[in-house]
């Protein structure tokens, strides 16, 4: 069953780059909390100005509201009564966010193959996702297949074909704007026919916005789900961090349309926004699979809740 356990040395020095990579930038990722309160004392006034670090920082309204007022009710108990008690509410509040969706993709050993959808808008990071992935899986001793869905782009089909030479994986293709359905769909025959456990199959960046190509992915959905009526068995929406609140309605329009079973948030790396993760678990309730903050395969991996907040209140030399 996936995922593996990962080894504790591996995890540590993800864990270490995330803190350092989350903490770049002039934002509450990297604000000492006690600067907000020089005098020591916690009131409204402290309160006021965390609230709006929290929405700079991408967390968003709603879920602002709801840290900050958990944190109102502890400044009421007279909890709050200096700065390591506003730390600690803080990160209270952030880890009950975010926890109900740190929930590990697991591959189910009665589907084979075991097919997971990638979805996303363009330059999220979908195909190098999948890369990852596939070695990720190799390593647990399962075997996988990649599809070529995106056909609009030659360069996203070699560049899965790249990966899938890099990672001794077949990859099934077809020439460029082929039904990407039956490009799937031909690959799901492969798979069953070569008892491949897992099936990732990649499809086009698109917006949101662009409902005809938003109905492909649904009847992408549809067909593959004609001989596997329990198929796609994950349609996770890769998203990119740096992309702030844009990502928040680009997930929730993945998932109106698609119904995602899962996320993976790339490029951390690349913005000190790490905030949208907590608006996007706080509106969604979409699992968490994976977050990413770099180009290896090392920098993609399971997402925890504790140490993603570790890292965000961490100091960048902590």
């Amino acid at each position: 069953m996936f995922p593996r356990k990962e080894k504790p040395v591996e995890r540590q020095g993800f864990v270490k780059r995330l803190r350092a990579r989350l903490n770049r930038g002039d934002s509450w990722l990297t604000y000492d909390l006690a600067n907000l309160a020089p005098g020591g004392k916690i009131d409204e006034d402290v309160l006021d100005e965390l609230e709006s670090l929290l929405v700079m920082a991408d967390v968003g309204i709603d879920t602002t509201q709801r840290i900050i007022s958990d944190l109102q009710a502890s400044l009421a108990r007279k909890e709050l009564k200096d700065v390591d008690a506003l730390r600690s509410g803080l990160r209270r509040s952030l880890v009950a966010i975010l926890e109900p969706v740190a929930r590990p993709l697991e591959i189910v050993g009665e589907h084979r193959p075991f097919v997971v959808l990638i979805v996303g808008v363009n330059g999220a990071g979908k195909t190098t996702t999948i890369g990852k992935l596939a070695k990720r899986l190799k390593q647990d001793g399962l075997s996988v297949m990649l599809a070529a869905g995106d056909t609009f782009r030659a360069a996203a089909v070699e560049q899965l074909q790249a990966w899938g030479e890099r990672n001794a994986v077949p990859v099934i293709s077809q020439q460029a704007g082929a039904d990407p359905a039956a490009v799937i769909f031909d690959a799901w025959q492969a798979a069953s026919a070569r008892n491949i456990d897992v099936l990732l199959a990649d499809t086009a960046g698109r917006l949101q916005n662009q409902k005809g190509l938003m109905d492909e992915l649904a009847k992408i959905k549809r067909v593959v789900a004609r001989r596997d009526e329990t198929a796609p068995h994950e349609i996770m929406l890769v998203l990119d961090a740096s992309q702030g609140q844009n990502a928040l309605v680009q997930a929730e329009k993945f998932h109106a349309a698609l119904g995602l079973t899962g996320i993976t948030v790339t490029k951390l790396d690349g913005s000190a926004k790490g905030g949208i993760l907590l608006a996007i678990a706080n509106q969604l309730q979409v699992p968490v699979r994976f977050i990413g903050i770099g180009e290896s395969a090392d920098d993609m991996q399971t997402f925890s809740a504790e140490e993603f907040v570790d890292a965000l209140l961490a100091g960048g030399s902590q």
